[in-house]
């Protein structure tokens, strides 16, 4: 059976989390307001910047400045420079998976072909790295992978992805694709297809058994 890989970044490939949170903890805290990182973690893995931000103004009444994303993404590109680590495990779970692979993710692209290039993965991708904010689809939306999947040749049926964030995680299943949750903080998932794991050591085993 062919088999194509399509990974999320932030989270599932490299150990960006934390810091795309604490990304926000300094930025709210210039305007006065005092944000938790685990809660945020908690709340928004995965989801769109613009409604993140659009959640937080409205939970503490706050009108942002107009280029507070852009002066948030400077703080997060800092903080990946000095910081980013990849995913334990993840370049020997790649190297013993011979499928194409690619990237599909809800951030924007610079960010993506930071981060990989920090942590020494751009290899395993090449180009075929889909940001949302070129295809103008963003997850839980299922279109994003169909997009990925046609451009990388393949059917649905014979692509697998590969999340560790709820949203994401709904995104694929609804494309109708084998999904595999990298569940490191043991979160419900109601899809009852969706196989969990909690290390990257068990992600060759479970790809090459489906």
């Amino acid at each position: 059976m062919k088999k194509c890989l399509l990974f999320d970044c932030d989270g599932t490939l490299v150990d960006s989390e934390r810091l795309c949170n604490q990304g926000f903890v300094i930025k709210f805290a210039e305007l006065g307001i005092k944000l938790d990182v685990d809660l945020l973690m908690l709340n928004y893995r995965g989801w769109e910047l613009d409604k993140i931000l659009a959640d937080l103004s409205c939970e503490f009444d706050v009108r942002l400045p107009n280029d507070f994303a852009a002066k948030y993404r400077v703080v997060v590109a800092e903080l990946f420079e000095s910081e980013l680590r990849p995913i334990e495990g993840i370049k020997a779970a790649l190297d013993l998976l011979p499928y194409p692979k690619a990237v599909v993710s809800n951030g924007p692209i610079f960010k993506i072909k930071q981060a990989l290039e920090l942590c020494g993965l751009s290899d395993y991708f090449g180009s075929h790295i889909y940001s949302a904010y070129d295809i103008g689809i963003w997850k839980p939306d299922p279109r994003i992978y169909e997009f990925a999947a046609k451009d990388m040749g393949f059917d649905s049926k014979d692509c697998i992805v590969i999340e560790d964030g709820l949203v994401g995680v709904e995104a694929g299943y609804k494309a109708g694709m084998q999904t595999l949750f990298y569940n490191r903080f043991n979160q419900t998932c109601v899809f009852s297809s969706v196989v969990s794991f909690n290390a990257m050591v068990e992600l060759p085993g479970l790809i090459n058994a489906s």
